[in-house]
């Protein structure tokens, strides 16, 4: 099983569960997450979504056989109906990361509450690399948070960075050793069976108002420029050069 689902005292958890594979991400455990993060929201005995990986690894982001078979061609595809379902749960969400974030493995993180990464993770949203756009948003919201200066080393170039460097951007709230994250995460998470649910609900709601129809658009046109970007000459040159394990050639375009 590559999504590993449990609600505990009132917490719903995500586990990203396929280490074999670096935790990379299919359409099916997009859907199978869509439908933790629907459910969460309707049942009332749930109070928080914690979202978590396997030591040393969050997730390496798409799993890129899957993705080149079942391409995302609309805002409609398993993919972004995630992206719709995280941003549409109006309860807390909090995520722990042990290791790797790549690509969706960052920018889901721009879209949780809480944030707490091990002093190993490592972070990256290498879109432009892979002759690609970024996603979920992170267009609009990473420049938000950490100005245009530094968002371009993280989207142009694609620079990785650390979990300290998650924290000082705004992306985390906390560095802690990888052996805590997942307990310091959870205890968050179960803080929110001794507060008031309806006002827990209507606070974020309120926090995220501003921001949600432009995250919403932007996602909307980002999934447009995405599409046309994976047919690119570009991206499907460096879709080989993974596949055939060398470095892409782009001074050709």
């Amino acid at each position: 099983m590559s999504i590993k689902t449990a609600t505990l005292n009132g917490v719903a958890t995500i586990e990203i569960a396929r280490p074999e594979k670096k935790n990379a991400i299919t359409a099916v455990m997009y859907r199978q997450m869509a439908d933790v993060l629907d459910a969460a929201k309707a049942d009332p005995a749930v109070r928080a979504v914690l979202i978590t990986g396997q030591p040393g690894i969050f997730t390496s982001g798409n799993d890129i056989e899957d993705f080149m078979q079942r391409p995302p061609g609309s805002t409609e595809s398993p993919a972004f109906v995630f992206m719709k379902a995280l941003m549409a749960c109006d309860k807390p969400v909090v995520a722990a990361v042990t290791g790797a974030a790549i690509g969706i493995g960052t920018t889901m993180l721009l879209h949780c509450d809480f944030v707490y990464v091990s002093d190993e993770a490592r972070l990256a949203m290498p879109f432009v690399s892979l002759g690609l756009v970024p996603e979920f948003a992170s267009s609009l919201i990473v420049p938000q948070l950490m100005g245009n200066a530094r968002a371009a080393e993280k989207l142009l170039l694609g620079e990785p960075f650390t979990g300290a460097d998650a924290v000082e951007c705004g992306i985390a709230n906390a560095v802690l050793p990888a052996s805590e994250v997942v307990n310091h995460a959870r205890r968050i998470a179960e803080r929110f069976n001794a507060l008031p649910p309806g006002a827990v609900r209507d606070t974020k709601t309120l926090m995220r108002r501003a921001r949600a129809q432009g995250a919403l658009e932007t996602i909307g046109v980002e999934a447009e420029l995405f599409a046309k970007r994976l047919r690119s000459p570009e991206a499907q040159e460096a879709f080989s050069a993974f596949f055939q394990k060398r470095k892409p050639d782009f001074t050709k375009f």
